[in-house]
């Protein structure tokens, strides 16, 4: 952390970017890292690059800041990674990482390959934005900075449901309140609230899913067709997974929806015997340990059965070594 904070008080261009398709951790944490350098590094170039931001995420301050195009001609003094677990999920600003003077990668991803010259990776953490916090000087986090970290941190926990939060991830979660920020209205606002088009294709979803090896997973699909007859976006499948993880008796969930003909963004879920991060790393993706994804090419049913063959086998190593706990999933 020595080395982080030395390197952006020595650098004059600063550029932050986080993962294609971001997610409420990765643009909390570009956000958080951005008002806080802006306030207490005067005198700095700070520049944010992102895809599209989802537009519930709107309402986080300078969030109008954000590039989504990118100059050939920029080059910076260090260039800082959020949220990403390789450097190819940076997208187009992969460039600008590798050409900066110098260059950090701050994550909390399991799957993280160490890409950068200085490398701040905590997989115990719950998200980046809660890895942020312990490098932040917590009395320079204002309101606006506390309301990003707190979203990324709500987020990436389910709002505090998931494995990955701990008695540290509450403790901050509870220093970041106490900052004056409108927790319950975020929290509704940017996790639990819905549009109509978000509810048609979550109940087309849950209608269409199947049960399969014997009831311990649960799978559904859903075609570009569909997605856009009803006019909906990535960003409005988000809450599909978790809520197929929470069927009754299942130990993994799968969804994949159709990003163009053939190829599928695929997210995966486990309720404690099956390492999904192992999964989605044999694909080329990566996350967490119940929590992971990957992108993957072919018919749909060629992308279930390869997922589903992966889950079937972690089970079946657990019925053979009769282990029902989640002492082998990082084996």
């Amino acid at each position: 952390m020595d080395n982080i904070l030395e390197t952006v008080v020595n650098s004059k261009k600063i550029g932050i970017a986080g993962h294609v398709r971001p997610d409420g951790d990765c643009v909390g944490s570009c956000i958080a890292l951005y008002n806080y350098l802006t306030t207490h590094c005067k005198g700095k170039e700070v520049t944010v690059y992102l895809e599209k931001i989802p537009d519930t995420f709107m309402f986080l301050k300078n969030i109008d800041k954000i590039k989504t195009t990118y100059d050939d001609n920029e080059i910076y003094d260090t260039f800082i990674s959020l949220d990403c677990g390789s450097l190819d999920r940076l997208g187009p600003a992969e460039r600008y990482f590798t050409e900066a003077k110098m260059n950090i990668n701050i994550d909390h991803h399991i799957s993280n390959t160490f890409f950068a010259k200085e490398n701040h990776v905590l997989p115990d953490s719950s998200s980046t934005c809660e890895v942020l916090y312990g490098i932040f000087e917590n009395e320079k986090i204002d309101e606006a900075v506390a309301e990003a970290l707190y979203m990324g941190i709500a987020h990436d926990t389910g709002v505090f449901k998931h494995s990955n939060t701990t008695k540290h991830t509450m403790m901050v979660a509870g220093s970041l309140m106490e900052k004056g920020i409108p927790f319950s209205k975020l929290i509704d606002e940017t996790f639990y609230q819905k549009t109509y088009v978000q509810n048609q294709v979550l109940g087309r979803c849950l209608l269409e899913s199947i049960l399969v090896l014997d009831g311990r997973c649960i799978v559904s699909t859903v075609s570009k067709k569909v997605i856009d007859f009803y006019g909906a976006k990535s960003e409005d499948l988000d809450g599909v997974i978790d809520q197929l993880r929470i069927t009754k008796g299942v130990e993994a969930a799968v969804f994949a929806y159709e990003v163009d003909k053939d190829i599928y963004k695929v997210s995966m879920r486990s309720n404690g015997l099956v390492n999904v991060s192992k999964i989605a790393t044999y694909f080329n993706g990566g996350g967490h340990i119940r929590a992971a994804g990957c992108t993957m090419m072919g018919n749909v049913y060629d992308v279930i059965n390869n997922i589903t063959h992966h889950i079937e086998a972690q089970l079946e190593y657990n019925r053979v070594h009769n282990d029902n706990s989640e002492t082998n999933l990082e084996s």
